[in-house]
């Protein structure tokens, strides 16, 4: 009796207090309850769902779910009615016919608790438990949680407030509906159809007495009840429910007892709540996806922002990821290497004149167990467990290739390329102005050639001293920057490459991301995209989140573009270094790439339609050589690109092109092929003195060699030309004549053919070294002049 009146006295101060605009309330409770309902507003504002957001790979498979919760609103019609009935019975048996308060309740659940010592029911209404759980939701401090859980008279005070006002603002169907969506069903399940999904394997609208009976059971204690830690007790709780609905009628004897004897769960239909990126088939790219997300301002103001809203936003999230390319890809990393090898191995794939980023790939899979690792090898470091790249090599080159063609060096531009060459106190240029090579720098080619190759025969045998003279030439400035707008920068810490001496045969760290996306340019004639993994996005309502699409500039003429294209073309013909990676009937490009003492090794290249660029490298401080690590576990006894990066670059691109049309790079101008030239005359059999008058009168220098070659033409005539009558020459330029021996031979005579001074004059890399109406670009030189290139 005494509990009766309090209760009664409680309830009608509390109706009182609510009613009447909180009179008297303090004489009944605390001014500090007082106070409280004073500040409390009149209308409840709801609180946002926390959904999973999606994301997809571009042919719609999902490739991960991210979320603070896993849950999936559903309308009150796509909830069984059974499964309405049996939260309605345990929870709030007279949720239709009270008010926010259920006074007859309230005093039963005390009178009952108070009768067993403990706590067997609860008072709370579905209502205030709604409103219990959002204030829960919104709080983001443990701090506000705290408040929000409090079991004191003040917070069930509060709460009672806004239950009144909830139901003011909302039917009991539309309470009902949200409190089933906001609900906590265990086990990483929150709202009804997540809860559905993850224990039964099947929708709400589908669920069956027995199902029903466990979930409505669950709300009470989501841990405690939870059947995938604790069946028994599950199947205990579930049964209690089954019972409750019994006795108010809401079931028959004959579906209780079929109920009571079902299983609690089948664990066969029990689906993982795989969460994040770590539980999806591509956590490194995944991982990068939302990398990019985070770094886009439209998704919140901070990073912190941006990174709670897309995991609780309800966002669908696509991707440029290509599944049958990205299986391509990591079938390549599979057959050539092994996650426990010493080295690894990556690669990335993307597509020309989109920037789209087809695939990611690496031989070490996502986690802490040996042969795993949560390093991305493609991504930067700026990315989350982005590795931050390796040094890149003579892949390098490609980017002097195209400098030097920009500022007009012809294709055919020979330079004397010894090995080794000395460099020292050799002055260049840097955006910073001049500098001088220390003295002692001796550098040496890994390949046999020529002794005066062109840049495509320097190409093709990756001939170090002619491309570390050719950038010389052209000078550091324009190659630094040409690769700064085709996306090359040091993948630590975002800084431009260094311009040293050296920058051509591999500087700083890039990684394969990079320098695919870089070479991508080249295939689409010059245009280039900044990498685009993020193709669309829509709201939890369908709608489209504004986002840019392809990031796309012109920063190669076409032409230039063309002649790179023509020279890396040829590193793939039998005579290259890529020969052997050469297959199908498109053309194809690339560049090999080793650091020194081989620590890391690279192939990247392209045709017009993917472009692609993988490395084999040690990943592991300190750095060491490849030769004597292991690879597919075998050990390494010549690391190269062409030998150890190449095979895994030519069996994903086999793969990844199969089905696209055949394709052909466009032919680069005579102009870039020649240079701006004019036609020489034929004066092959001619004596040496009348072809000398006809060169001079065309406005040609002209020496004679001295001693004869093997030549098909008569002793004493002219056998042949440099430059070749074929080539053509800058009009005023120096053409040597070579005179025949009449031996009859195609080839001259290595003992007889003079050889062309070493210069060592410096290049002014503001004027066209090739073109003698610029004297002081030492057009007349030996080392840079064409008349002795």
């Amino acid at each position: 009796m005494v509990l009766f009146l309090g209760v009664s006295v409680l309830s009608g101060a509390l109706a009182a207090g609510l009613a009447v605009p909180f009179a008297g309330l303090a004489g009944f409770t605390t001014e500090k309850t007082s106070a409280t309902l004073q500040d409390l507003p009149q209308q409840f504002d709801e609180v946002p769902l926390k959904q999973k957001s999606t994301i997809l790979a571009a042919d719609g498979t999902v490739i991960a779910t991210l979320a603070e919760q896993n849950r999936v609103p559903v309308k009150l019609k796509d909830v069984a009615p059974i499964m309405q009935k049996a939260i309605v019975a345990i929870e709030d048996d007279r949720f239709y016919e009270h008010g926010a308060l259920d006074l007859k309740g309230t005093l039963r659940a005390l009178l009952q608790n108070q009768s067993s010592g403990g706590i067997q029911q609860g008072g709370s209404s579905i209502t205030q438990q709604y409103v219990k759980v959002s204030l829960v939701e919104k709080a983001k401090t443990p701090e506000e949680v705290a408040a929000a859980t409090a079991d004191t008279y003040q917070r069930k005070v509060a709460e009672l407030r806004y239950a009144i006002a909830v139901e003011k603002q909302y039917s009991k169907n539309e309470i009902l509906e949200k409190y089933l969506n906001l609900a906590n069903f265990g086990d990483g399940a929150w709202g009804i159809q997540a809860a559905a999904q993850h224990y039964f394997s099947v929708d709400a609208k589908n669920l069956t007495l027995p199902q029903a009976a466990m979930l409505a059971g669950l709300v009470k204690n989501p841990t405690g009840y939870d059947p995938t830690n604790n069946a028994k007790r599950a199947k205990e709780r579930r049964d209690v429910v089954i019972r409750r609905m019994l006795q108010l009628n809401v079931i028959s004897v004959a579906q209780a007892n079929s109920a009571l004897k079902t299983p609690v769960i089948d664990p066969n239909k029990v689906r993982p709540n795989k969460l994040g990126c770590a539980n999806g088939p591509y956590p490194f790219y995944c991982e990068y996806v939302v990398g990019e997300l985070e770094n886009n301002p439209t998704f919140g103001k901070t990073k912190t922002d941006r990174s709670n809203y897309i995991k609780t936003a309800g966002l669908t999230i696509k991707t440029s990821l290509d599944p049958k390319i990205q299986a391509d890809a990591q079938r390549s990393i599979d057959t050539h290497s092994k996650p426990t090898d010493d080295a690894i191995a990556a690669i990335t794939i993307v597509e020309p004149g989109t920037g789209l980023v087809k695939a990611m790939a690496q031989s070490r899979q996502y986690g802490s167990k040996r042969g795993q690792t949560a390093y991305n090898y493609n991504a930067p470091k700026t990315y989350q467990g982005g590795y931050g790249g390796f040094q890149n090599g003579s892949t390098m080159k490609a980017f002097t290739i195209a400098a030097a063609i920009q500022a007009g060096i012809p294709l055919n531009y020979k330079i004397n390329s010894p090995s080794p060459l000395d460099m020292g106190g050799m002055k260049y240029t840097t955006c910073d102005g001049p500098r001088k090579i220390p003295e002692g720098y001796s550098p040496k080619n890994s390949t046999h050639n020529v002794p005066d190759p062109t840049m495509i025969q320097a190409a093709q045998k990756s001939t170090n001293t002619y491309f570390l003279q050719l950038s010389l030439r052209v000078g550091l400035c324009p190659i630094a920057k040409l690769a700064g707008d085709l996306g090359m920068y040091n993948a630590q810490n975002l800084q431009p490459l260094q311009q040293v001496a050296s920058m051509t045969l591999g500087v700083d760290y890039v990684t394969p991301l990079q320098l695919a996306n870089a070479y991508a340019a080249f295939a689409a004639r010059g245009m280039y995209c900044s990498p685009w993994v993020v193709t669309s996005v829509k709201d939890s309502a369908g709608k489209a989140v504004n986002l840019p699409g392809a990031n796309c500039k012109q920063v190669l003429a076409q032409g230039v573009a063309d002649g790179v294209n023509a020279v890396l073309h040829q590193v793939m013909e039998p005579d290259g270094t890529g020969g052997k990676l050469k297959f199908g009937n498109s053309d194809l490009a690339g560049k090999t790439g080793t650091i020194n003492q081989a620590k890391a090794v690279w192939y990247a290249g392209y045709s017009t339609k993917l472009a692609a660029a993988a490395t084999v490298a040690d990943a592991s401080l300190p750095y060491s050589e490849l030769e004597g690590q292991t690879l597919n576990g075998k050990q390494i006894n010549d690391a190269s690109g062409s030998g150890t990066a190449g095979p895994i670059w030519e069996a994903a691109m086999k793969a990844a092109l199969q089905g696209y049309p055949t394709t052909h790079f466009v032919a680069p101008s005579d102009k870039t092929q020649r240079g701006d030239v004019t036609d020489l005359p034929f004066v092959n059999g001619m004596s040496p003195q009348d072809a000398s008058n006809k060169l001079k009168q065309m406005g040609f220098q002209v020496t004679i060699a001295s001693g004869t070659v093997n030549s098909e033409e008569t002793a004493g005539t002219v056998a042949y030309t440099d430059p070749r009558q074929r080539d053509g020459a800058p009009a005023g330029s120096l053409v040597t004549i070579y005179i025949s021996n009449g031996s009859k031979k195609n080839q001259p005579s290595s003992t007889n053919t003079p050889k062309p001074p070493k210069t060592t004059t410096t290049i002014n890399p503001n004027c066209p070294p090739w073109n003698p109406k610029y004297p002081n670009c030492g057009g007349g030189g030996g080392g840079g002049g064409r008349g002795h290139g």
